[in-house]
């Protein structure tokens, strides 16, 4: 038996769930904003006190790891760590944009040979995103791209190419190619998470909790000049 308390602070939406044998039981989320650090600590205490009162004991928590806001994931990193030290269970991490395709594969239609691009905005025409497939391969590891209209054509050439997220609207003009999707209204939530959750769950992929970091907070320590880290 796994019950899982799944946390995604990676934009402006703060969503925690929590999950038993991959079902939901328990899910919050604020889309009014950022505003992490006063919703995350209230859904996280309800969730912890609704598996106490169902006496359902906490076997791992998940934090999506990013890419996303260098806060939102700062905030959302640090409650699932003060979780498992104080609970004593193993930490999950979950890539951000594996959670954005989860809802993809789960409620569109898409062709067998079609690739999935979810994008996190990066501000002007830079985006974070990577290519799966619909078993959610990597094809193209996670980078911050700046978009232009050759940035995904070779995939592009060859299959159909659906793109969604916070950032994708935004390159659809510029990417211009007839394979090129978008689906709109897609986040990276909470009870999305679960899938991924458990498989690197049954699979005992656990973090080090003292020293694991999300992927944003690692790009931006990379690129800070020695003498300042």
């Amino acid at each position: 038996m796994s019950c899982i308390l799944s946390i995604e602070t990676s934009t402006d939406v703060c969503s925690v769930a929590m999950s038993e044998n991959g079902q939901c039981i328990f899910k919050e989320e604020d889309h009014s904003g950022p505003n992490h650090a006063v919703s995350l600590g209230v859904f996280v205490d309800e969730a912890l006190s609704f598996t106490d009162n169902h006496a359902i004991p906490l076997g791992a928590v998940a934090v999506s790891q990013g890419p996303g806001s260098y806060t939102g994931l700062r905030i959302g990193v640090s409650m699932a760590k003060g979780i498992c030290y104080g609970r004593d269970v193993p930490l999950l991490a979950v890539p951000t944009l594996e959670v954005m395709a989860v809802p993809v594969l789960l409620n569109h239609e898409i062709e067998k040979d079609a690739l999935l691009c979810p994008m996190i905005d990066a501000r002007r025409m830079e985006v974070y995103s990577a290519i799966y497939d619909r078993a959610l391969k990597p094809l193209r590891e996670t980078r911050a791209d700046v978009v232009d209209g050759d940035t995904y054509r070779e995939f592009l050439d060859n299959h159909p190419v659906y793109f969604f997220g916070n950032g994708a609207a935004k390159c659809m003009e510029t990417i211009n190619h007839p394979n090129a999707h978008l689906i709109e209204g897609i986040e990276p939530l909470a009870k999305y998470m679960f899938p991924l959750a458990e498989r690197k769950w049954v699979q005992k992929e656990y973090e080090d909790v003292a020293y694991f970091v999300p992927f944003y907070l690692k790009d931006f320590v990379a690129k800070m000049p020695k003498k300042l880290i």
